[in-house]
């Protein structure tokens, strides 16, 4: 089960990040990264990291690409001409997604009375949540580099805006 979801997702992620470099469009690759980062935020899950998981949706797919493309789109001076799309995504996006629906599907339908006795990550027999832990170590430890990195941010967004102010 683990060897598909690895075998899956990998290669959804190392497509996606081949995607990245190969697009014209700043906005098309910073939406690759974003696929890019939620295959990699299943394959933490499927390791059995569920906060690690949790943290790459939220943080990375969420508010830092946001902010990628908040400055991509700050940054972006001259008019952008009109597109119909990725020639990518229209060749193997449907049938790509539709063969990875189908293979998903097929994979849990099969392994599917191992599901009620395998447990995804955590091969420990005293094992801990971690999620306790990580919160417990973030928020007591490590409360003043987390603060500090969120004020880097806004001083880097703060910059942002004022290099692309136009002059009056």
């Amino acid at each position: 089960m683990q060897l598909a979801l690895f075998l899956i997702f990998g290669l959804i992620a190392v497509a996606a990040a081949l995607n990245l470099l190969l697009q014209r469009h700043p906005i098309n690759s910073a939406l690759s990264l974003v696929v890019v980062m939620m295959s990699l935020a299943v394959l933490y899950w499927s390791l059995g990291a569920e906060f690690l998981a949790a943290a790459q949706v939220i943080v990375y797919s969420g508010a830092i690409m946001v902010l990628f493309v908040f400055v991509i789109m700050l940054l972006n001076a001259g008019e952008e001409e009109r597109t119909t799309g990725s020639r990518v995504a229209y060749i193997a996006g449907f049938p790509g997604a539709a063969a990875i629906f189908c293979l998903l599907t097929f994979v849990f339908l099969t392994e599917r009375n191992a599901f009620g006795t395998t447990q995804l990550g955590g091969y420990l027999d005293n094992a801990v949540n971690n999620i306790s832990e990580i919160s417990t170590v973030l928020f007591t430890r490590l409360l003043l580099p987390f603060e500090v990195t969120s004020i880097l941010v806004l001083v880097a967004i703060l910059g942002a805006v004022v290099l692309a102010r136009k002059e009056q």
